[in-house]
């Protein structure tokens, strides 16, 4: 998933317009976007929006970002939701692999009180939110087959911290911010998920976006999340992968399936390895899902 857009569950029209939107993923949130008074009846608006939404020829992955589990909302968050089987559920603040151990235990009962397929429901997790996030960022790998990537976010982390801000005059992540996100691209790294890259608050300035999310997409990340339609297109060319691009890992690829046993491959004059290897069947991966 390139590009990962919220939306608050009781958007009303805003849900219809993320449909249309081109992004990969639909976010119906649950969470910070929803005021407490108005839980109840967005949880029901999520579930008439994931019926109908589900029976669309196409359509973008849907997903449902709980309640955290601190919050003891998230099982009436997740009794709502999983009878209209949404394609993934996000966890906010979650800390460490055995966070998702639970989640998917919550799921695994639902899914079978439902009749649905046992481990359909995915789990994306917001893995350093919080202080005790960056400590348990490496203890994803094996926590559940439904985990399908890690993704943080510099604003709860900042609110734990009383930092006056996460971002520099520049716009740039302040030290602390720039060190959780590195925790994220590593832990998912461990874990061999995707990392996601956080939003970008600035949402009218689609210039910083752009530079951004080149940077995200240097640095390893494969998708990112947004909180408006605007920003999709800039984040799904970012991280679509040229035709340029696709040839050469595709050379690479064809190289050393010709030379199964060679350490390094000659290509145009230039030397690939074994990493670079990697990193061509990742993006072909990346290109084909």
């Amino acid at each position: 998933m390139r590009s990962l857009l919220f939306v608050p569950a009781d958007g009303g029209a805003k849900l219809d317009k993320a449909l249309a939107s081109g992004a990969d993923a639909v976010i119906l949130d649950l969470e910070d976007s929803v005021a407490p008074e108005r839980k109840a009846d967005a949880r029901e608006a999520a579930l008439a929006f994931l019926q109908r939404a589900r029976a669309m020829g196409r359509r973008p992955r849907l997903l449902v970002r709980v309640n955290g589990l601190d919050t003891g909302l998230t099982d009436a968050d997740l009794d709502a939701v999983v009878p209209a089987q949404p394609d993934a559920v996000l966890i906010p603040k979650a800390e460490g692999g055995a966070s998702v151990t639970k989640i998917d235990t919550k799921l695994s009962l639902r899914e079978a009180d439902a009749g649905l397929p046992p481990g359909g429901i995915k789990i994306l997790a917001q893995s350093v939110e919080s202080a005790a996030g960056l400590f348990l960022a490496g203890t994803f790998r094996d926590c559940s087959r439904r985990l399908i990537g890690l993704t943080w976010g510099p604003e709860d982390l900042a609110a734990e911290l009383g930092a006056e801000a996460n971002r520099d005059s520049d716009g740039k992540l302040t030290e602390p911010y720039r060190i959780a996100r590195a925790l994220c691209l590593f832990g998912a790294a461990a874990a061999g998920v995707p990392a996601i890259e956080t939003i970008h608050v600035d949402f009218r300035n689609l210039d910083a976006l752009r530079r951004d999310t080149e940077i995200a997409r240097r640095d390893g990340f494969t998708g990112r999340l947004a909180i408006h339609p605007a920003q999709i297109p800039i984040i799904n060319e970012v991280f679509t992968p040229t035709a340029a691009q696709i040839a050469q890992a595709e050379a690479i690829v064809a190289a050393f399936a010709a030379q199964p046993n060679a350490g390094t491959v000659g290509i145009d004059g230039k030397m690939y390895d074994r990493p670079h290897l990697l990193r061509a069947q990742r993006l072909l991966a990346n290109v084909k899902s």
